[in-house]
């Protein structure tokens, strides 16, 4: 029999409810991410993000090119947000997250997207730069709960993220799956646009681990419940593997699931910046791997 997501629970219980009207009206003068933009999103006034009160969406559907145990045999129900809270110069969505594409729809809309997922037998439902969002997620759960959505929610995030706002999705979000682009937070201001980046990823990690722990697995290898981790190598060590392979073995869990990623080339404005304007090497891939094993991490995305 399977155990109903929480929440799954927290809408029966009413609970649902009071985070849904904590969320909006954090949108208010909105400190939703690191940023604190402080501007009225619900009046329409924009920050660094780009969002109003309305959704968001650039396209959604089965997605089979995300990590093993979210993909597993039909796909992870991916929905695309548009913006995002981070100005990375080398986006390799950035026509999503820094042009803009995609179109603003109803709190219902995006409530069915996610029963459309779940119809198509989606394992998951996985929401894509979800951090500037969460409030208009929130509020179109219960029109998807309703209507028989009982699959892992995913949070698929870029790592800046607001520990207040964790904490009013702790029963909601099944499985974390941040980003932890850099060691340096210097490094992440010049190339990501975001101040405090370390420190803020750290603590945002400390809290998603808190509430979901290591990842957990079903008996056919899918996703059910954790953390899942991704740091994409960059060219010229400038993601400062050691430092972040480091905090996750001794600050989380030696146990973590980390996806250490090879697919770094160039995109948006990465050609104007030295040495992002090359894709990395094999050399440089390989080192980061060993360097993860080095640090004492065992569960490595396609590494036995």
């Amino acid at each position: 029999m399977q155990v109903l997501p929480s929440y799954v629970r927290l809408h029966e219980s009413g609970e649902l409810a009071g985070r849904i009207e904590a969320a909006w009206a954090i949108l208010r003068d909105c400190t939703l991410c690191p940023r604190h933009c402080r501007v009225n999103r619900l009046e329409g006034e924009r920050g660094v993000c780009r969002v109003g009160r309305l959704p968001m969406v650039s396209s959604y559907g089965p997605h089979f090119g995300e990590e093993r145990p979210l993909v597993g045999q039909r796909g992870s129900g991916t929905i695309f947000l548009t913006w995002c809270n981070l100005r990375c110069v080398f986006c390799q969505n950035y026509d999503i997250s820094h042009l803009g594409a995609g179109e603003e729809v109803e709190v219902e809309e995006l409530g069915e997207m996610m029963v459309s997922l779940w119809r198509q037998g989606c394992h998951n439902i996985n929401f894509v730069t979800p951090t500037h969002q969460v409030a208009q997620i929130l509020a179109a759960l219960p029109y998807a709960v309703e209507r028989g959505v009982n699959v892992p929610l995913v949070y698929n995030c870029g790592g800046y993220e607001e520990v207040a706002t964790l904490l009013l999705l702790e029963g909601i979000f099944d499985i974390y799956m941040p980003d932890f682009k850099y060691g340096d937070s210097g490094i992440a201001r010049r190339y990501s646009g975001a101040p405090r980046y370390v420190e803020t990823a750290k603590a945002a990690l400390r809290e998603m681990h808190r509430q979901v722990g290591t990842l957990m697995l079903d008996e056919r290898g899918i996703a059910i419940r954790g953390l899942l981790i991704r740091h994409l190598v960059l060219p010229g060590g400038l993601a400062g593997t050691r430092l972040v392979m480091g905090f996750i073995a001794r600050e989380l869990s030696p146990d973590s699931y980390i996806n250490i990623m090879d697919q770094y080339h160039p995109c948006f404005t990465a050609a104007d910046h030295p040495p992002l304007n090359r894709r990395i090497t094999v050399e440089e891939f390989s080192e980061a791997v060993a360097i993860a094993r080095e640090e004492g991490l065992r569960r490595l995305e396609g590494f036995p």
